[in-house]
């Protein structure tokens, strides 16, 4: 059995749209809004591959689940992770929501952390009387920020994959104007390599912050991890999965398409936690930047989607057609 495995949810939409995020405007051959990159253009290409393998009566030796699910952008828990665990799909091989141009057999883990500086408040006429919590998650975060620049040394052996990266992505915190600010709290994103070990990441960046807290009198910090997510590698039983998609994409495509890491994670790593063979392939354009995922005018090449979707359903036939 093949499980195929996009998702519904998306980030929010953001600042800087020349378009309604939600519109789904068609302008040059490219659809714009929030998801259609990310991964509702996977949806429609998943469907319909499923939709011709149904109709074309090629008998198949095996079946075909599709895994629609809507928390990949938060972790995927009750998602894949929870179809998985309670044993409600066992797959033999399964593809993910990925690129037209090329397969992903690797990618980065991450860690979400939120840290709290927890100080004391005091009249802004007296800062003295209090600990200024957000003095303190100021030298904490040019400590991140600083460790940041030094993450450029450790490139991953994996192509496509890069260094490792650090992002304080939300942050909140103070009173009023005119009170020395008691709590300031904050959320980073650290991008786990497959080369790092995930456990030894947390304990260094967690010693990190602790330490420059303390230099601060009357300062306390608490680290809570939000999300642990493991790096995806390659599994026995996923170069095949590598050589047949790359055959046929190549073929559809008109040009090479091979196989190379990315630097994002994503919901495949459940299904490789529980062993089943995964690689990522879908309806997406070249790459992050060229469909401005996560930003604003996210965009699909509309060209890609046809043509992916053919990818998928003759790898489909490719993995399940009876032995010769």
């Amino acid at each position: 059995m093949v499980a195929l495995n996009a998702h519904g949810d998306v980030v929010p939409p953001g600042a800087g749209w020349t378009t309604d995020p939600y519109g789904a405007a068609i302008i040059d051959g490219w659809m714009y809004g929030r998801g259609v990159a990310v991964s509702k253009s996977d949806i429609c290409s998943y469907a319909f591959a499923l939709a011709a393998l149904r109709d074309c009566g090629a008998a198949l030796n095996g079946t075909v689940e599709l895994h629609i699910t809507y928390d990949e952008e938060t972790g995927g828990e009750i998602g894949p992770a929870w179809l998985l665990a309670q044993g409600i799909s066992k797959p033999d091989f399964a593809i993910a929501a990925g690129f037209s141009y090329g397969v992903v057999n690797a990618h980065n883990g991450c860690l979400h952390l939120e840290v709290t500086v927890q100080g004391k408040s005091a009249h802004a006429a007296q800062p003295a009387t209090g600990a200024d919590a957000l003095e303190a998650a100021t030298g904490i975060l040019a400590t991140l920020y600083a460790s940041r620049r030094t993450l450029g040394a450790l490139v991953s052996a994996t192509p496509g994959i890069g260094s490792p990266q650090i992002t304080v992505g939300l942050i909140e915190g103070g009173i009023n104007t005119n009170v020395v600010p008691d709590r300031v709290t904050f959320r980073l994103d650290r991008r786990i390599i497959p080369d790092e070990n995930p456990g030894a990441v947390e304990t260094a960046l967690t010693g990190l912050i602790e330490a420059e807290a303390a230099k601060y009198p009357g300062i306390s910090v608490t680290i809570k991890r939000i999300l642990l997510a493991l790096p995806l590698v390659p599994l026995p039983g996923s170069e095949r999965l590598t050589a047949i998609i790359t055959s046929r994409a190549s073929e559809i495509f008109g040009e090479p398409v091979t196989a190379k890491g990315a630097p994002l994670y994503t919901d495949a790593r459940h299904y490789a936690a529980a062993g089943i063979p995964i690689v990522l392939y879908g309806a997406g354009p070249r790459s992050i930047e060229l469909a401005n995922a996560h930003r604003a005018d996210e965009r699909l090449d509309l060209a890609d989607l046809p043509r992916a979707t053919e990818v998928v359903a003759l790898s489909l036939y490719d993995l399940l057609k009876p032995p010769a």
